[in-house]
């Protein structure tokens, strides 16, 4: 389905409650739909004038009538299709934030013509309308979604269309690539070339290049959207449970003298410097008879193949050469991963009176010297978690973070893939990844991936 011509969706006018339920100072409500205005002059007057002269973008003060006593006075905003988010008649009423005051004006819209809003219905019309494409009505949940500013920057940039340009422009070379590929096709017979192959080799190439950059920064992407997993593992009563607990600076973790306490993975997440860090305590590392201990201690191996970064905590008081060269040796692997930051964290630095200065020259690793027990040097461990994220961060290109965008792509690369062997075998291809790219931005689409998309938002957007 195209976007262009859907009129399923806007045949009515819509309500909604926009702010968060419970109590609060204002709260706001909207109208959007062709009687939205005429709804509200049912139920409003204005402090000055009359009804009859309420204009596009200002704010009227004014009461709300139920029948003819007074419910609430209230800040009213008019929007005149088609500049407005949805790109219909839109009305918004900010009232005092009392749930009955709320519920009554939703129950008096209703009565006067509306119906209440589904999930995401406002933003959904905002894209059947053309005032956004699918890319950016996504990155409006995500927006309402973000917990970091790393999360907010892409989810602002991705409102903005630089995504939304970057799929268009590639198309758009599609677009020439399949012309070319079509007029050769139409004269193949007559021995009539009109293209360069070599051209058209070069451009499919340069389009895959481009596909290939935008797939590969979803595993970037995707981690700094939902939180940058951090794998605190080492061997039993080194403090890793102290340790998450002084970096989240609250009783998280359960702390105990006896060796494997901790047989599940525990996870909480902190915002530092705007990046969003999922700590995860993880079981003690050694050799047991104990069968749930050892299930955590699988567990703990499936989450350091998880984590972007590992920390490995250590007693510094049992640091030696034979140690240290076991931990390189058996997470040589992760170790040597470009994808991943290993860290040793040397914990238990009060029970020294000053870190031996052959310590250092053992641990061949990036170290931070801390006490968890006393919050020694905590901040320093902040930074060089920040450091490390900023070192592979983005640098302002764009990342995929939505699963539906990085398997649109793959499926985009996976037909150029085809159509690079129709070249090599003189074999005509459909050029599919015209479709799937399409998809990402709504140009081509269908009912039940709106669905899908917008039953997720919040009522109200």
């Amino acid at each position: 389905m195209n976007n262009s011509n859907s009129t399923t969706y806007i045949a009515d006018t819509i309500c909604a409650i926009a702010t968060a339920a419970g109590r609060g100072a204002i709260a706001v409500l909207r109208l959007s739909g062709n009687q939205s205005l005429c709804i509200l002059k049912q139920i409003f007057e204005k402090r000055r004038g009359n009804n009859a002269h309420i204009k596009s973008h200002q704010l009227y003060l004014g009461t709300l009538f139920d029948n003819e006593k007074e419910l609430d006075e209230v800040l009213v905003s008019y929007f005149k299709s088609p500049h407005s988010y949805t790109g219909e008649e839109v009305v918004e009423i900010s009232c005092h934030g009392s749930e009955f005051i709320q519920q009554r004006i939703l129950e008096l819209l209703i009565e006067k013509g509306a119906r209440m809003a589904k999930p995401g219905e406002f933003t959904l019309r905002a894209f059947l309308n053309g005032k956004i494409d699918l890319l950016q009505a996504e990155a409006v949940a995500d927006l309402i979604a973000s917990q970091s500013k790393t999360a907010h920057t892409m989810a602002i940039d991705q409102m903005r269309g630089g995504f939304s340009n970057k799929i268009k422009e590639l198309r758009k070379q599609l677009l020439h690539l399949a012309s070319l590929i079509e007029l050769e096709l139409d004269f193949s017979e007559e021995n009539v070339e009109f293209a360069d192959r070599s051209q058209m080799t070069t451009l499919l190439e340069t389009i895959k290049i481009e596909l290939f950059k935008l797939k590969t920064s979803f595993r970037l992407g995707n981690v700094l959207k939902k939180g940058i997993p951090v794998a605190i593992i080492g061997k039993p009563n080194v403090g890793k449970s102290t340790l998450l607990n002084s970096i989240l600076n609250e009783e998280k973790a359960l702390v105990s003298e006896i060796p494997g306490t901790t047989r599940d993975a525990i996870e909480d997440t902190i915002v530092i410097e705007g990046y969003s860090f999922r700590f995860i305590d993880t079981a003690g590392l050694r050799h047991s008879d104990n069968t749930i201990e050892n299930m955590g201690i699988e567990r703990t191996y499936e989450k350091i193949k998880q984590a972007n970064i590992i920390l490995y905590v250590c007693d510094i008081s049992d640091v030696n050469s034979e140690s240290m060269e076991q931990v390189l040796n058996e997470f040589k692997t992760y170790i040597r991963n470009n994808d991943k930051t290993f860290l040793l964290v040397a914990n238990k630095i009060d029970r020294l009176e000053e870190i031996p200065a052959h310590l250092k020259e053992i641990l061949e690793l990036e170290t931070v010297f801390v006490s968890a027990k006393r919050h020694e040097n905590i901040h320093l461990l902040a930074e060089t978690l920040v450091n490390a994220v900023k070192n592979k961060n983005f640098n302002g290109d764009i990342l995929v973070n939505n699963s539906r965008h990085f398997e649109a792509i793959s499926q985009a690369l996976s037909a150029l893939g085809q159509v690079e062997k129709g070249f090599e075998n003189n074999i005509p291809t459909d050029l599919m990844a015209l479709y799937h790219l399409g998809a990402i931005t709504g140009e081509v689409t269908s009912d039940e991936i709106l669905n899908s998309i917008f039953s997720k938002f919040c009522i109200g957007k």
